[in-house]
């Protein structure tokens, strides 16, 4: 906890769906509510449903609302968290949801704009026509116009975002990157289960990871052309993410690379995945914050990804990893030194060891005694 920090007497975090995850907001809000709950903190999670068990020292109310057709679904969780928490008498809320009425909101996928921007064609026409996209669109208008929210934002990317599209002014603006758990993801082991699964999956050479949905934003037709590009490297692409991987495959067959890119599909044991590879690359069109991005440096694999990736702000090039534009063939040429791909390692590791869940608490705490101090 920081020094002299008084706590507030009675917080609320609100988000729709409340349980552990790999990673994305349902999993930062969980371990951020279990850390709290550590530290003996009054913490209600405000939910429209949750896991079966709470982490120790939470409290988590579920208000029950309509699970089908996103636009409804969003409104009446927005207006059923509004109402617990005025009732609540709470000294602050913080939302990881779309919700209208809070003292914090996280805006941890970005502006709903910039993701249609990256995302969509005609993305002005399309929000307009989308019931889904008008619903949210307008509660981030909302939001952002509010000059009472303080608006927490997981990267510069997304804080710098904000600013210029909205006219946001900084003291509105507070920026907390993700956190890490730095136990369960960490070089020691690649001597454990890294081992077993390259065997299990015949790789013999250099390995660069991809991890990701939704594989067009993700950027996987770029991690394939800058394999092919690199040349004659023996190196392998392992794909681990839910997609159709039909038009990649075609790709990398139309550019020779066909037998050394890897599909898994969604996989579980992704820390396994990090510990057997050694480069992650994620050429992402349009990310706020990728996860895959920290828990890959905490075990210890040097990342390469674009300036769109909030996470690149943790990237020092040539320090502990690569930024790229588009051309990752740089980065895969790397595969064929593997003592400097080690000293990146640990240089990513030791980035990532500032970002685990406790000095993420402590920076939440902060901003939560500076929108609403303790009597």
């Amino acid at each position: 906890m920081p020094p002299g920090y008084s706590p507030p007497v009675r917080a609320a975090i609100t988000i729709e769906t409340f349980r552990p995850g790999p990673g994305g907001v349902e999993g930062v809000a969980w371990q951020l509510a279990r850390e709290l709950g550590r530290r003996g903190l009054d913490i209600t999670v405000l939910c429209r449903e949750a896991a079966p068990e709470a982490p120790p020292g939470v409290r988590v109310r579920a208000l029950g609302g309509p699970a089908f057709w996103q636009p409804l679904r969003v409104l009446e969780f927005s207006r059923r968290a509004a109402r617990a928490s005025r009732a609540g008498g709470f000294d602050v809320v913080q939302t990881f949801s779309r919700t209208r009425h809070q003292d914090v909101y996280r805006a941890g996928g970005g502006s709903h704009a910039a993701y249609l921007e990256s995302t969509v064609p005609w993305p002005r026409l399309r929000g307009w026509l989308s019931p889904r996209h008008r619903v949210l669109l307008a509660i981030e208008e909302a939001v952002f116009r509010d000059a009472r929210q303080t608006l927490l934002c997981n990267s510069e990317l997304v804080a710098n975002d904000l600013a210029s599209r909205y006219a946001i002014p900084p003291g509105r603006l507070a920026v907390i990157y993700n956190g890490v758990d730095l136990e369960r993801f960490h070089p020691r082991e690649r001597e454990r289960s890294g081992a077993r699964l390259r065997g299990e999956l015949g790789l013999a050479g250099p390995v660069a990871l991809f991890v990701g949905s939704g594989f067009a934003r993700k950027g996987l037709d770029r991690a394939i052309a800058g394999l092919a590009a690199a040349g004659a490297i023996k190196a392998d692409l392992v794909v681990a993410g839910a997609g159709d991987p039909g038009a990649f495959h075609r790709q990398a067959e139309a550019l020779g690379v066909a037998a050394r890119v890897h599909f898994l599909g969604t996989r579980g044991d992704v820390a396994a995945l990090y510990a057997a590879a050694d480069l992650l690359v994620l050429p992402t069109r349009y990310d706020p914050f990728a996860n895959v991005c920290l828990e890959a440096m905490a075990a210890g694999l040097p990342v390469a990804t674009t300036p769109r990736n909030g996470a690149a702000e943790l990237v020092v090039p040539g320090a502990n990893g690569f930024i790229c534009a588009e051309d990752f063939s740089p980065a895969f040429r790397a595969l064929e030194n593997p003592a400097q791909l080690r000293d990146l390692g640990r240089a990513a590791r030791v980035a990532a060891e500032r970002f685990g869940w406790p000095e993420h608490a402590d920076a939440v705490l902060a901003l939560w005694q500076k929108v609403r101090p303790r009597a």
